[in-house]
Parts: structure tokens; sequence; C-alpha cells
């Protein structure tokens, strides 16, 4: 089951060879809430009869079964802007213990001996696990508007155990807090809210395995005097299913898109018309704005008073999508752009579209960056 569960991570960490990443760039923070399945656990039970000189005895072994209660998880980052992100974070998990299923042995010298048999019986209290964990992270950008990522941490996680475990024949009590080595699998996606730069809601999956076994102090009273000693728990795991926001620190604002004018490309102001018209857009979107309405029809009124024999309409993106995912954005944005204008009046045969994707930027950035000024279409009067 382990060895599927690495070769499974393996194979996500794999996956982002073949896509551009959604880079996270800086510091971040997160915060996360959800639930966790720790799987059953199971035990090995040896007594110490306390009023005697008797050696340590076995006793009952069994597993207790848990219910999923809550989990929390908090984490500081760093992304490097390519898609990798390392980050530390700590967890809380809390389950409630349920039920056991218990195998009896009988006690030495027949005191309160217990026959031998299976028996199931009721548990209550539970077990919080909790400590810091380590983990990298890779973002992947498949030109969705959700963002996957995989991830791998270790670490080290406490088990603060508080059971209490009954039947008719048997009454025992299992408690202390012990700690093991901890390693998680992560699997998630974000989704970037556009109405706060740098906020992203996220929804995520760990599997954690503790990979010691842990020795808590057990009572176990019965007629005579009460036995203790030792209970072994072994390896635990579990599946944690978490909802979250992520704030990517520093993030700067983005810059204001300019007014649109009928003006030239460059910035000193000409008193005759614009042979050149820029026309935004808003993120991810091929739709005109009332604005942009506006300039292609001052476009399509000038071609008609000036000497114009032919009118270039260039689309463009900015780089936070993928090159193909853009160049066929810069596309549907040209031609959103051209068929405006042959509603405005101008002729079919006088306009030629083209899509230059994520080239010719017109504010220099670097990948995965939301630049305003970059996603434009250009309307160049020949």
């Amino acid at each position: 089951m382990k060895l599927r569960l690495i070769l499974a991570a393996a194979t996500c960490l794999a996956l982002p060879i073949a896509a551009h990443a959604q880079p996270v760039t800086g510091p971040y923070v997160s915060l996360e809430g959800g639930t966790s399945f720790l799987n059953s656990t199971n035990y090995d039970n040896w007594a110490q009869q306390d009023f005697g000189q008797l050696p340590a005895v076995q006793g009952p072994t069994g597993k207790i079964i848990f219910r999923p209660s809550y989990a929390g998880a908090v984490s500081v980052g760093y992304g490097f802007g390519n898609g990798l992100r390392v980050e530390l974070g700590g967890n809380l998990y809390r389950n409630t213990a349920v039920k056991v299923n218990e195998n009896t042995t009988a006690l030495p010298l027949g005191v309160a001996a217990v026959s031998p048999g299976s028996i199931s019986g009721g548990a209550t209290g539970g077990q919080y696990t909790y400590g810091p964990m380590l983990n990298v992270l890779y973002d992947m950008n498949l030109g969705l508007p959700i963002f996957p990522y995989v991830g791998v941490g270790v670490g080290y996680q406490w088990a603060k155990l508080q059971n209490h475990i009954y039947d008719s024949t048997f009454v025992d009590n299992y408690e202390g807090t012990r700690g093991s080595f901890a390693y998680q699998i992560i699997a998630g996606v974000s989704y970037p809210l556009p109405m706060v730069q740098g906020l992203s809601v996220t929804a995520e999956y760990r599997f954690m395995q503790l990979t010691a076994s842990r020795n808590y102090v057990t009572t176990y009273p019965v007629p005579g005097g009460p036995y203790d000693g030792p209970v072994k728990f072994g390896q635990q795991s579990s599946h944690t299913f978490l909802i979250g926001l992520r704030y990517q620190l520093f993030n700067p604002a983005p810059a204001p898109a300019p007014a649109p004018a009928v003006a030239p490309v460059a910035a000193a102001p000409a008193p005759a018309p614009a042979r050149t018209y820029l026309v935004f857009f808003d993120w991810d979107k091929a739709s005109l704005t009332p604005r942009a309405t506006q300039i292609i029809a001052q476009a399509a009124s000038d071609s008609k008073t000036q000497a114009t024999t032919t009118i270039d309409v260039n689309g463009y993106t900015d780089t936070s999508g993928t090159p193909v995912y853009n160049q066929g954005l810069s596309v549907r944005r040209a031609k959103a752009v051209a068929a405006q204008l042959v509603t405005d009046g101008v002729p079919a045969s006088e306009i030629t579209t083209k899509g230059f994707g994520d080239t010719n930027l017109l504010v220099p950035t670097g990948p995965g960056v939301r630049e305003p000024q970059n996603r434009r279409v250009e309307i160049i009067l020949n």
C-alpha cells in the first residue's frame, strides 16, 4: 500500500514536465480547515500487577475504530516563480474513538482472569494528532481557471491519546502523548479570486503516515487489584480533506489600465486623428467592454475619412496562461474587434486579423504576470 502511494506521488510530480507552472512568487500564508479520517489503529497490551512481584503478562490485543471530527492546518511558504513552492506548516487533527474490537488473553494465577476470545466494546475519548511538517509543492497551469498542485512533506507528529474503552467484562484507559516521524502526500487545486489580488481558494487532500509505533500507559482494573503497564500502538495513517485560503504577501497591485483614447502609440499626443487604436480586455476575456466598443466605432469612422486601404487587427495577451492557450485567446480577441468593425460599416475585405499570443508585450514582464496593458488588440489603419 505504501509503495503504491509513493509511486503515485512520484508520477504526479513528474506531470509538470509537460505543463507550464502557475507561479507563486515570494512569501505567502495559508489557513485551512476540514476533517480527517484516522484509520483503525492496532494495539498490543502488556499488563503489570501493581500489588505483587509478578512479571509483565500479555493482555488484550485489538484495534480502536475512530470517526472523523475536525482538522486544521496553517502554513508559511515561499514561491520561486517557476511553480515550485516550499512551506513550513503545522496541523491539528481530532478524531473520536467509537468502538474497540479486542482479543482477550487469560491473566495468570486466575486473578480476575478473562477467558480468551474476541469481544467488541464501546469507546469514548479520542486522539489529537499535531506537529510541524516541511512541504515541497509544485503548481501547474493547464490553461484552466483552476490550478492543480501536488507535493510531499516530512516532519514530526505527536499523537495525544485519551481513550476509555469498555465492555461488560472489562474497562481500560489508554492515555499519553507520544511522537513519531511522519510523511505526507498532498494533492490539491487553487482558484485565484479576481476581486483580491494574490488571494486564492484552495481544496486539498493529504495522506499522512506516522512511521513509528508508540507506547502509552494503560490501566486495566480487575477484582483483586489493577493491572497496569504499557500498551503498544502500531503505525497510523489518515486521510484529510481541507478547504482554505492562500494569500501571496507583498503582491503588487496590477497597474491600472490607461483610459483608452484615440491616440497614437507614441506617448506624445497628436492633433491629427490617430492611425493606431488600442482596445483593452479583462483578464481571460475576449468580450468587448463598453469603452472598447466606443474606440472601435471611432476607428471605423476615421477609416472612412482617411485614405485607408487596409486595416490590421492584431490581438495580444499577457503572460498568465500557457503559450498555446494565449495564442488562441489573442485570435479570439482580434476576431471580436474585427466583427465589431464590420458591424460599424467597415468592409470585411479591408480587414486582416492576426493573433500574437503573449509576444510583443506592451509592458515587458516575466512569465505568469497579469498585466492589464498587455491584454489588448491594436487597430492599425494603413
